[in-house]
């Protein structure tokens, strides 16, 4: 009857303690003396009155919950109802609804986080880092405490934090060590549109998970998913809309004027002064600060130079993408009182708010991450966004007050684009995929619950390609190899690199090589000054070998 008793308060403990006293439950329940040992009795009652206790204290630390006036707060008692009832909730709603904001409080509210963390994820880290930000701010609490962040390389949560902001890289590391996700009683998994291999791994492994995992709630969130179909596959989860943005945006089309003799050549001169003159249309028509859409880096610099050169009267003009340092980063959540310009990547696209953002000017591009197959090489061309993306761009422009996102295309080109992004695991190499999904004995990646599926093709490359560098065998199982390969956390290829630099004694040289193969060429040779980039550049190059010529930069 003792063990019946404390059997049956286990639900009250933190759900990161249970599975370990549940098996403390069991070994005493058989063991072969005829009376159980009083003091593994007593020790297992000391470590469940712990746990309850976390549980009490964690209860009482959850500050009051005050929703600010946004369209998903007059939701907030419909969607914990739904939270409390199912295991899956999708909530979807436009742009500026406070979606990412609100629905960890509205968690709490609902008496999750309470058990285990409520982890938050995002596509990326300075997204993570200024959403946790945010909410500790409506929370009343210090960052750190509460609400805590965990990205690469950073650790700002307590083990007695509820909301937990992180990357879905950060969760997808986490399931290594912690395959259930035990320290976890609530996943919010938000910008879902972006169909990242992360978040379709991370969503595929919910969907095993979950069975096993019956105390565990999952809420799928972003403003442009397709709702029906991420229903469909978790049986019919219920979908919950929250209609309006919190502004008005007008959209306005005005694709670049090209010259008649270069129509199938749209040149980086005709963009840039389209861009100018967006940039004054807005001046004249709307106040508040600018947030530009370009593709890259490079596009980022050249719009730069020009607007300077176009002489812009008391104008401060941001960088905004991800290799920037976090302080740089961090700049345009600091107005300086001028009107600001903020030049971003894709990075501006998803639940990241830049405060005093007004106008939106969408140049249409990005760079999409493609594989090909034949060349057996990852690439990042400039693509046309689908509509979701361009829809996600003009939102970031009615979070204050009505907005403008002029789009430097036509309406008919818009029209003419996909509805959604596609999906990353169609068109990315899957050998990590593969590799994690063997370490975890998931089974077969063909019969995984992908919602989208990955092309057989693709499944053969990345089984041959782990053949190739000796991460796995003949079978198809796990090698040693493959084992150290995993606690990698780079491309396996540029991994194995590192093994066999390390047994050849070069780790140094060849790891300046494989840190220079992991990102864009850090090369870099203004259009306008190429000649003497060339020259400059010129120094540094090893006769017999590009590699070599990295080693040099580097030194």
């Amino acid at each position: 009857m003792p063990l019946q008793s404390l059997s049956q308060q286990l639900t009250e403990c933190m759900a990161s303690d249970r599975h370990a006293l549940r098996r403390q439950i069991e070994r005493l329940r058989h063991q072969s003396a005829p009376k159980t040992d009083e003091t593994a009795l007593q020790s297992l009652r000391a470590r469940i009155d712990a746990s309850r206790a976390r549980v009490v204290a964690r209860r009482a630390s959850i500050p009051p919950l005050v929703f600010p006036d946004l369209p998903v707060s007059d939701k907030k008692d419909e969607i914990a109802a739904l939270i409390v009832r199912h295991q899956v909730v999708i909530v979807c709603g436009e742009t500026g609804s406070g979606k990412t904001t609100q629905l960890p409080k509205i968690c709490l509210a609902a008496g999750r986080g309470i058990y285990g963390y409520i982890g938050h994820t995002q596509p990326r880290r300075i997204a993570a880092r200024s959403v946790a930000q945010r909410i500790a701010e409506e929370l009343g609490t210090p960052l750190g405490t509460t609400v805590g962040y965990k990205v690469r390389f950073h650790d700002q949560t307590h083990p007695d934090s509820l909301i937990k902001l992180m990357t879905d890289g950060i969760v997808l590391a986490e399931i290594q060590g912690d395959p259930y996700l035990r320290h976890y009683d609530t996943l919010i998994i938000d910008e879902a549109h972006e169909r990242s291999l992360n978040i379709d791994f991370l969503l595929g492994y919910c969907k095993w998970l979950l069975p096993k995992r019956r105390d565990l709630r999952l809420i799928i969130t972003s403003a442009t998913i397709d709702p029906e179909r991420f229903s469909r596959h978790f049986e019919g989860a219920p979908i919950i809309e929250v209609s309006g943005r919190t502004y008005p945006v007008e959209i306005r089309y005005r694709p670049p004027r090209i010259a008649e003799e270069d129509e199938d050549d749209e040149t980086t001169g005709d963009l840039q002064q389209a861009i100018l003159d967006a940039v004054d249309e807005l001046h004249r028509d709307m106040p508040g600060d600018i947030l530009i859409f370009l593709s890259g880096e490079n596009e980022i610099r050249e719009t730069a130079e020009s607007l300077r050169k176009h002489h812009l009267q008391k104008c401060e003009i941001l960088p905004l993408y991800s290799k920037l340092s976090a302080s740089e980063q961090e700049k345009i959540f600091k107005p300086s009182g001028k009107r600001r310009i903020v030049l971003a990547t894709n990075v501006a696209e998803t639940s990241l708010t830049v405060p005093g953002i007004r106008c939106v000017i969408d140049t249409g591009h990005a760079r999409i991450s493609r594989y090909s197959a034949r060349s057996k090489i990852q690439r990042l061309p400039i693509e046309k966004i689908s509509q979701a993306s361009a829809n996600q761009r003009a939102g970031r422009c009615g979070r204050i007050a009505e907005g403008i996102c002029i789009r430097l295309y036509d309406e008919e080109d818009f029209r003419a684009r996909p509805a959604f992004t596609e999906p990353e695991i169609l068109r990315t190499n899957l050998a990590a995929v593969i590799l994690q999904m063997k370490a975890m004995r998931l089974g077969d990646i063909a019969t995984f619950p992908f919602i989208a599926p990955p092309d057989g093709k693709l499944l053969r490359d990345g089984l041959a390609m782990l053949y190739e560098i000796q991460a796995i065998d003949k079978q198809g199982d796990l090698t040693d190899l493959g084992r150290r390969l995993l606690k990698l956390p780079i491309d396996p290829r540029l991994g194995r690199m590192l093994l066999e630099a390390e047994r050849w004694h070069c780790l140094e040289e060849v790891t300046i090589i494989v840190a220079a193969l992991s990102i864009q060429d850090p090369r870099e040779k203004p259009v306008e000054q190429m000649a003497a980039a060339e020259a400059k550049h010129a120094l540094f190059r090893a006769e017999d070998s590009d590699f070599l010529s990295l080693i040099n930069v580097w030194q």
